[in-house]
Formats: C-alpha cells, sequence, structure tokens
C-alpha cells in the first residue's frame, strides 16, 4: 500500500482529497501545518506528498526540502499560477504542479501515474533509486529528473558504492578499498577527495553526500 502525506491548510479541501485517496486504497495522513508535517516526516516513509503551496507557516517548498532526499515524490497544489513558481517548483524536484480549482479525478489519475512510475523503478532490479537520482546500472547511466548526469566512469562507481550502502557511515579506507581507475590503479586518499567533490558539484542536490569528519561519509 503506497502511503502519501498530505499538507493542506483548508479543511475542506483536505477532507475531500483524503477520503478519494483513501477509496483508492492510499494510506493517507494529513497535516494542516509545517510544524506537524515536519513530525510526520520523522516518524514515517512516504511515496508521495501532496502539498499546498500557500501554508500558515511558510510555503510549500519548505516540506519539499524537508523530504528532499527520502525518495518522497511531491506534487504541488496551489493557487499561484505565475511561471518563475511552476519552474522553480520542477527545478527543485517536483513531480507534478496543480493549479485550484482541480477535479479530484485529475489529481488521482497524476497520483497513479506518479505512484505507478515509482513502483515500476523499484521492481526493476536494474535501476537503482538515491536521493532524488537514479542508476541505470544495464546502460551505466545516472538520471536526475530525467536529465542524464554524465560521470566518469570512476565518478560512476563512487556513486554506486554509496548507493549500495545508503544510510551506513562509511569510512575512507572502506572506499579505498572498492575503488579504482580505469586502469584498475587503486585510488589514492587525496584523489578520493576530489573525485567526492566533482560528484556533489554534479549531481547537486539530488544526493546528499554528506561528510562524517574525522571518519568518512554517509549517503541518505
Amino acid at each position: 500500500m503506497s502511503r502519501i502525506l498530505l499538507i493542506e491548510d483548508d479543511t475542506m479541501i483536505a477532507s475531500g482529497i483524503t477520503y478519494a485517496l483513501e477509496t483508492e486504497g492510499y494510506e493517507t495522513k494529513h497535516a494542516t501545518r509545517i510544524a506537524d508535517a515536519k513530525k510526520m516526516v520523522e516518524a514515517n516513509k512516504f511515496d508521495l506528498a501532496i502539498i499546498d503551496m500557500q501554508l500558515p507557516d511558510g510555503n510549500g517548498f519548505d516540506v519539499s526540502e524537508m523530504v528532499k532526499n527520502t525518495n518522497t515524490s511531491v506534487i504541488f497544489l496551489t493557487v499561484v499560477d505565475d511561471e518563475s513558481t511552476i519552474v522553480r517548483a520542477f527545478d527543485e524536484g517536483a513531480q507534478d504542479y496543480i493549479v485550484k480549482p482541480f477535479r479530484i479525478r485529475e489529481l488521482l489519475a497524476r497520483v497513479r501515474r506518479i505512484l505507478s512510475a515509482k513502483n515500476k523503478y523499484a521492481e526493476n532490479d536494474n535501476i537503482i533509486s538515491i536521493g532524488h537520482a537514479t542508476i541505470h546500472t544495464d546502460e551505466a547511466k545516472v538520471y536526475v529528473n530525467d536529465k542524464i548526469i554524465e560521470l566518469t566512469a570512476l565518478e560512476y562507481r563512487l556513486l554506486l558504492i554509496f548507493a549500495s550502502n545508503k544510510g551506513a557511515l562509511l569510512s575512507r579506507q572502506q572506499i579505498l578499498d572498492k575503488i579504482w581507475d580505469a586502469d584498475g590503479n587503486f585510488v589514492e586518499d587525496n584523489t578520493l577527495t576530489v573525485y567526492v567533490k566533482r560528484l556533489r558539484e554534479k549531481l547537486g542536490e539530488a544526493v546528499n553526500i554528506e561528510t562524517v569528519r574525522g571518519m568518512g561519509y554517509r549517503v541518505d
């Protein structure tokens, strides 16, 4: 069963959406404020967040930032119909953007489309998800929001190591033991620092590579 987080401060709209989603078989949690949504995100894993753009204690981008590295897809609901806001929403990783007023059936159709694609990726052994990036191992390609990210062979292998150890703290030595350059030579410690920096630059905020000082790296 897919789990959906709905953040909407209009209780009438929220009630209708929640009823429709639960009727479709989705487990749905509802928050009216960012503070409540934060608690729910910390305590639960969601497949999709449906976020009202204008909230009593902030805006929808505050919520999308919370779920950015949790592999949670995002749909924005809003009365704001200006191009710059829509472009920003997609630039920050949203899968869809629906302007109010909208038809419930249209929302449900978009929810089904997003979750169906997500489940398809999850069932494909050749696709690994990490943050907002997907690694297609059969093609040796990496995508962020359907855009190919050009990586060198060593950068790609480094990302695979992180993807295979999501949430785990990897010491620099553990990584160095697993990685090698194009000629089969082991990578030096200083070189590893350079390649982690390049990987961060290419992936941007799609993947959070955390440096644990004095120990190594962790990717959530």
